[in-house]
């Protein structure tokens, strides 16, 4: 050290000596951080020093604080030409009763509003690619998101605002959002929820704040991590603390569904309960799947005699695992005669590309024949297909090999499929298509006109928006909307929309691949547009999802088609 001036009066001897204590022990703190000599010169200068050691201390661990090392400091392309889900900020594992807080830099191509950063939460397995990986949500920078069936776009918040006064606050957002520094806590409470808070200070002053809560495991840890999107990210700092939700709060079952029970099951096969799943609901909104090991059969079905048969199944435990007053269900099924013979129909394939076709057998209908002479049409979960992953999109027909094990014998069959070309294509076809990476041709839709486009869809089933969505934009490709199959959309013409459907969520998803879609996009002339996609199921079920009164310029309409992990064949 090179000097130490004080020039204290005799009398304050014991502050000195105190002061001596506490400087001394700043220094030693200091040097082993490597973080350089100080001189202190008089009283005043002390506290700024002292300040500036406390502030070196705070970066470092404490009892409350882990910081974590960031290993991918730069997130996505430097010239924000990242497509969706490509690039990812390293894996942040948030412990129960931890808040992880997460500091950055955000840079955008300014072409939308998602063109910024996007967090997801996830289950804890820690591997976008292994085994039992789950998204509980992925939250978008302009209060928008999406997730499992405990997702609620109604409890995203925020209060971005009309900076410029225009009445239109998502052009200050984006004038906000481009070289923004972004504060992201996420708290995963024991309370079973996830609390985020992304706070954004722009450089110009403005600050954006948004928040989002969402049911996760109580106890299991969860992930988080960035994605880039037309932006890319600096890393400044994470680190970890206690959960600032500190009230533990139980909450009672108040209701429980089962899904995916079968509804035929051979006479001497005594499984009644087969791949079900059974999903409890809480009092505070919150959704899981619970063991089959944790349920209980107040009614169990007498499998050695032919007939309709009832299954009740009840629950009774608490969120965090205590026991409550048991809620239940029911659910039915046929004990059928033995199966004597099957047979299956069979389909046709389209494809249009060169490339090998990522084959799924999506509308084989296979009928089973019983000993009492009536037939009935089983379930393609109980069946196994014997089909090659990928076939030449040359080929013209396949033959598909099917095998049901009955509760004595076990029966096969097959299906012919043939091939047949469309008129144009949507994506790639082994089902990798990233989002907004290809695109269809864009369709004139004239002021009182319609445009129809008929296609059929195959898709990976693994997430609702894996399938078509339609663009409308005008010539130079100035959006006006984007509206998904699934009743989403976005866009600055999209908040006078009208939206209808009638599908049925717990089976839409799994009903994807082999879909016939038929999209027709309606101009109505006055600065209005419609669009209804007509949705056929491969076993026949339909659905329809439309939009109406979507704000456009008649004068100047187009549409088109985008996806992902999908593709379209168009056949007229």
């Amino acid at each position: 050290m090179k000097s130490l001036k004080f020039n204290f009066m005799k009398t304050t001897r014991m502050l000195r000596c105190a002061l001596f204590a506490s400087v001394l022990a700043a220094f030693s703190f200091v040097g082993c951080e490597e973080a350089g000599e100080y001189l202190i010169d008089s009283p005043s200068d002390m506290q700024h020093k002292i300040d500036s050691i406390a502030a070196v201390r705070a970066s470092l661990s404490t009892g409350d604080t882990t910081n974590i090392t960031i290993n991918n400091t730069s997130v996505g392309a430097d010239d924000n030409s990242s497509i969706f889900w490509t690039e990812f900020s390293d894996y942040f594992t948030i412990p129960a009763n931890k808040l992880l807080h997460l500091e950055f830099v955000n840079y955008s191509s300014g072409a939308a509003n998602f063109n910024n950063w996007n967090l997801a939460v996830v289950n804890e397995i820690a591997d976008r690619d292994g085994e039992g990986y789950s998204e509980y949500f992925v939250l978008r920078s302009d209060a928008y998101g999406w997730g499992n069936s405990d997702f609620d776009k109604g409890l995203i918040a925020m209060d971005y605002p009309d900076t410029d006064g225009d009445g239109d606050v998502w052009n200050d957002f984006r004038t906000t959002m481009q070289g923004a520094t972004v504060y992201i806590d996420v708290d995963h409470s024991v309370t079973g929820n996830v609390y985020v808070t992304a706070k954004a200070v722009g450089t110009n002053g403005v600050t954006l704040t948004e928040t989002y809560q969402h049911p996760v495991s109580p106890s299991a840890d969860i992930n988080a991590f960035l994605i880039a999107d037309g932006s890319h990210f600096v890393m400044k700092r994470a680190y970890l603390i206690p959960s600032k939700v500190a009230v533990i709060k139980d909450v009672m079952p108040v209701s429980i569904t089962v899904a995916g029970a079968p509804s035929l099951v051979e006479i001497g096969n005594e499984d009644f309960w087969g791949s079900a799943i059974a999903t409890v609901t809480f009092e505070d909104g919150s959704s899981e799947q619970v063991s089959y090991d944790d349920l209980s059969f107040t009614v169990i079905p007498d499998m050695t005699t032919v007939g309709k048969k009832t299954v009740v199944v009840a629950y009774g435990k608490s969120k965090l695992g205590e026991y409550a007053k048991a809620v239940s269900t029911y659910y039915s099924l046929d004990v059928t005669n033995s199966i004597v013979s099957i047979s299956a129909s069979n389909i046709n394939y389209y494809y249009y590309s060169s490339d090998d076709v990522a084959f799924r057998p999506t509308g084989i209908v296979v009928t089973a024949k019983y000993s009492d002479g009536s037939t009935a049409v089983l379930d393609n979960s109980t069946l196994t297909f014997d089909y090659p992953s990928t076939v030449p999109s040359t080929v013209g027909t396949q033959s598909i090999g099917i095998t049901y094990v009955g509760a004595s014998n076990t029966f096969t069959t097959t299906s012919t499929v043939s091939f047949v070309n469309g008129i144009a294509q949507v994506g790639v076809s082994d089902l990798s298509t990233v989002w907004w990476s290809s695109f269809s041709d864009d369709y004139a839709v004239a002021s009182g006109g319609s445009k129809t486009i008929t296609m059929y869809c195959y898709s990976d089933n693994v997430n609702n928006w894996h399938s078509p969505c339609v663009i409308l934009r005008k010539a130079d490709k100035t959006e006006n909307a984007v509206v998904r199959m699934d009743n989403h959309g976005w866009g600055d013409g999209f908040s006078t929309a009208i939206k209808t459907s009638d599908w049925n969520w717990d089976t839409f998803t799994p009903n994807i691949s082999g879909s016939k879609i038929v999209i027709t996009v309606t101009n109505n002339g006055d600065k209005t547009a419609d669009v209804l996609y007509n949705v056929t199921y491969a076993n026949g079920e339909t659905h329809f999802q439309k939009y109406a009164g979507i704000t456009v310029d008649s004068s100047d309409l187009y549409c088109a088609l985008t996806l992902e992990k999908s593709y379209v064949v168009i056949v007229e």
